[in-house]
């Protein structure tokens, strides 16, 4: 199985091509939303570029988003 890995450039444009809109950006936080019915998910993106995120920082990232974990995996 491949692992889960992704770069947050990668991770970004999962977020985009999955209905998530740029919400606002504070320093090198950038928040990204999707409405569904009567949840909204907010996704805060603590970095920028071809940097890996560490492993724990992308699992709360996907949990936040509420997609699967498939699409992060390498």
């Amino acid at each position: 199985m491949p692992r889960l890995k992704c770069t947050f450039k990668e991770f970004i444009e999962v977020l985009e091509a999955n209905s998530f809109k740029f919400d606002r950006q504070k320093g090198s936080h950038r928040q990204y939303e999707r409405v569904v019915g009567n949840i909204t998910y907010v996704v805060t993106v603590a970095g920028s570029g071809n940097e890996d995120i560490d492993t724990g920082t992308l699992k709360s990232m996907i949990r936040q988003s509420g997609l699967p974990q498939g699409l992060f995996r390498k």
